[in-house]
């Protein structure tokens, strides 16, 4: 069984339920769709917090050099 305290948590949130967790990386698929499955009737309603997942697209789009200019 791994360490948990090593492994990274990605916050998610559910508006419609007035919820916030932290679940490890590796369960965050599953997470959400049993959360939406038994809780939305499996509309994705559950998300990874969305400040988080905007930062993240914002990291990824400037490494893929999507923010540089075309000279």
């Amino acid at each position: 069984m791994s360490d948990d305290t090593d492994e990274p948590t990605v916050p998610i949130v559910c508006e419609a339920c007035g919820t916030r967790s932290r679940v490890p990386l590796d369960d965050l698929r599953e997470s959400l769709d049993t959360h939406n499955h038994h809780r939305h009737d499996g509309e994705e309603v559950a998300q990874v917090d969305p400040v988080l997942a905007d930062e993240l697209a914002d990291h990824v789009a400037a490494d893929l050099g999507l923010y540089e200019s075309e000279t």
